[in-house]
């Protein structure tokens, strides 16, 4: 990882750009360096090299070594200590906010539902999804979308969330009950997801030709037409196993309706 990349993640976890440059610049000296040294070694301005310094030591991520009046230096405090107190802090906080965040929100006046506009948005999203479950989640997905998804959703199976998925193609997801979609529909020239969390939640959408596009949505009556989804074409692979996929093929080959479904002549 680059120093940029490093001081940009120390950045995410609460520093200053120039807390994190004076961080850095005490990490890679490995001695005791005053102020002066700091700002040559960090880019930090030297009108303002002793006033960061002086939040590090506030926020316990640097200490002073004094030997005279005028002659102050400092050490860091050593980085896997720094990211076990960030990381007590952060876990500290978020359970904190857990039970006070929803005692000051208002009840929405309506349920909230926004467009995601490119894939990374969409994988976000449903990750969210997944991350927010704590019952069921019900999963249409392709191996594409189910690999970058495949940690999240490790983590529910972990706590005890019930997963069931249709996949597009091989399994990819690894947990929960996954069942292979029989009829692909690679003609649609897309591929769709969805995801259901708790039937109350749900990102739909699709990716194709090098874009994205799609839906979250907290509506209710949204997330359970979509999970219903999930589970009819569950039902339908698993009738298809029972009875058997050429006899299956006959009857979707015959029957008005279904080829009428299907978009068939």
């Amino acid at each position: 990882m680059s120093v940029p990349d490093v001081l940009d993640h120390l950045r995410r976890l609460g520093m200053s750009g120039y807390e994190a440059k004076a961080y850095v610049a005490l990490v890679a000296s490995g001695r005791p360096v005053n102020g002066y040294e700091v700002a040559k070694r960090s880019g930090v301005p030297r009108s303002t090299v002793y006033e960061t310094l002086g939040k590090l030591v506030a926020r316990g991520a640097a200490y002073e070594l004094r030997g005279t009046p005028d002659a102050t230096e400092y050490l860091p405090l050593p980085p896997e200590s720094l990211l076990d107190r960030m990381r007590r802090e952060f876990d500290g906080s978020v359970d904190a906010l857990r039970t006070a965040l929803p005692a000051v929100a208002a009840a929405p006046e309506t349920h909230p539902i926004h467009n995601l506009k490119d894939a990374a948005a969409m994988i976000d999203r449903a990750g969210d999804v997944v991350a927010g479950a704590r019952t069921d989640l019900f999963l249409s997905i392709w191996p594409e979308e189910a690999e970058r998804l495949r940690g999240p959703v490790a983590a529910a199976a972990g706590r005890g969330v019930e997963i069931s998925a249709v996949s597009f193609g091989p399994d990819t997801l690894g947990h929960g009950h996954v069942y292979e979609h029989r009829y692909r529909r690679e003609d649609l020239g897309y591929r769709l997801i969805v995801v259901v969390g708790d039937r109350r939640e749900a990102v739909v959408g699709g990716f194709g030709d090098g874009a994205a596009w799609g839906i979250y949505t907290a509506d209710p009556a949204v997330a359970v037409m979509a999970a219903e989804y999930v589970r009819q074409d569950i039902a339908l692979q698993i009738v298809a196993a029972r009875v058997g996929a050429a006899e299956l093929d006959r009857m979707f080959a015959a029957e008005p309706g279904l080829l009428r479904l299907l978009g068939r002549p």
